[in-house]
C-alpha cells in the first residue's frame, strides 16, 4: 500500500529558482542603470567599464609579452646571423692575408735569386721544388725543370744562401731530381776562405750534417771559418758558400776532424737555380785553375 503512493515530482522547482534569479539580476541591472556614482556616471556603466578594462589589461599584457618575446627572438636571430657573416668575413680576410704574406715571401726569395744570377759565371735557370725535403732517409728533392728546359745530369743547383746539390739521373722532360749536399754519397771540393786551406766536404749522418776531410793537422782551421766551393770537382762554381766550421779538432792520424754547418736550410727549400753548365773534368787541388795555392 505504501509503495503505491505517488510522490510529488520536483521538476518545476529548478526552473522557478532560475526564473527568480533572473528576475533579481534584472532588478539589479535596472536599479544600476538608474543609480549614479559621485561623478554622475551610472553605476552599471562604471562596473562594466572596470570589468572590460581589466580584461583589456590582461589581454594587452599577453599581447605585449608575445610581441616582446618575438622581437627579442628576431633580434637575437639577426645578431646571430650578423655574427656568422662577420666570422666568415674575418676568415676570408685571414686567408687573403696569408696569401699576400706568402706572395711577399716568394717575391723576396725571387729577388734574392735575381741578385744571385750575376754572380754565377754561367747561365742559370730558376726552378721550384715540388717534392721531397732534406731529412735523414730522404736526401733528394724534385724540381719542376727537366731535359726540355736544358737541365742535364751533374749540373749544380744553388740557392741564395749557398750550394744545394747536383742534378742526378734520370732527368725527365719537365722534372729532375737533385741530390742534396748533405747526402752521405755527396762530395764537393771546398776551401776555408780565411786560410785558403783546401779539402773535401761530404755529407754525414751527424749533426751538423757535413764534415770536411783531407785537411792536415798542420793546417789552421777554426770554428766559425767560412767554407766555400773551390771549383776543383768540375761541377760546382767556385766561391759559393757551403757552410761554416762548427768544430775543428786535431785527428789521431794525419787529418783534422772538422764538422761544418751548411749555409742552406734544406728543410725550407722553395726556389733554386740550376747552373746550366756541363760538368768538366775534376782539377787537382794544386792546379792554378782551382784557385788554391800549391803546397
Amino acid at each position: 500500500m505504501v509503495d503505491n503512493i505517488q510522490r510529488p515530482t520536483s521538476g518545476p522547482r529548478p526552473r522557478l529558482r532560475l526564473l527568480f534569479l533572473a528576475v533579481i539580476v534584472g532588478h539589479v541591472i535596472l536599479i544600476s542603470t538608474q543609480v549614479h556614482s559621485r561623478t554622475g556616471v551610472p553605476v552599471l556603466e562604471t562596473v562594466t567599464f572596470e570589468a572590460f578594462a581589466r580584461m583589456q589589461r590582461g589581454t594587452a599584457a599577453v599581447v605585449h609579452g608575445i610581441r616582446d618575446t618575438w622581437s627579442n627572438y628576431a633580434y637575437l636571430r639577426g645578431v646571430r646571423e650578423e655574427n656568422d657573416r662577420l666570422r666568415q668575413r674575418l676568415a676570408e680576410l685571414e686567408i687573403r692575408l696569408q696569401e699576400q704574406r706568402a706572395l711577399a715571401e716568394k717575391a723576396e726569395r725571387l729577388r734574392a735569386l735575381l741578385e744571385l744570377k750575376p754572380l754565377v759565371p754561367a747561365p742559370v735557370l730558376a726552378a721550384e721544388v715540388i717534392a721531397g725535403y732534406g731529412e735523414a732517409g730522404l736526401l733528394t728533392v724534385t724540381i719542376d725543370r727537366g731535359a726540355q728546359d736544358g737541365v742535364k745530369e751533374n749540373m749544380a743547383v744553388i740557392a741564395p744562401a749557398g750550394i744545394v746539390g747536383r742534378v742526378i739521373g734520370p732527368v725527365a722532360a719537365h722534372a729532375s731530381r737533385v741530390q742534396l749536399l748533405i747526402d752521405e754519397n755527396a762530395a764537393i771540393g771546398a776551401v776555408v776562405e780565411r786560410t785558403r786551406t783546401a779539402g773535401m766536404v761530404m755529407g754525414s749522418r751527424g749533426d751538423p750534417p757535413l764534415r770536411m776531410d783531407l785537411v792536415s793537422n798542420l793546417d789552421e782551421v777554426q770554428a766559425g771559418d767560412l767554407v766555400v766551393t773551390s771549383g776543383v770537382d768540375g761541377i760546382y762554381p767556385k766561391g759559393f758558400n757551403i757552410g761554416r766550421v762548427e768544430t775543428s779538432e786535431r785527428g789521431r792520424e794525419l787529418y783534422r776532424t772538422i764538422t761544418v754547418r751548411p749555409s742552406v736550410s734544406f728543410r725550407a727549400l722553395d726556389e733554386v737555380l740550376v747552373v746550366l753548365r756541363d760538368p768538366r773534368p775534376a782539377l787537382s787541388p794544386e792546379s792554378p785553375e782551382a784557385g788554391v795555392p800549391a803546397r
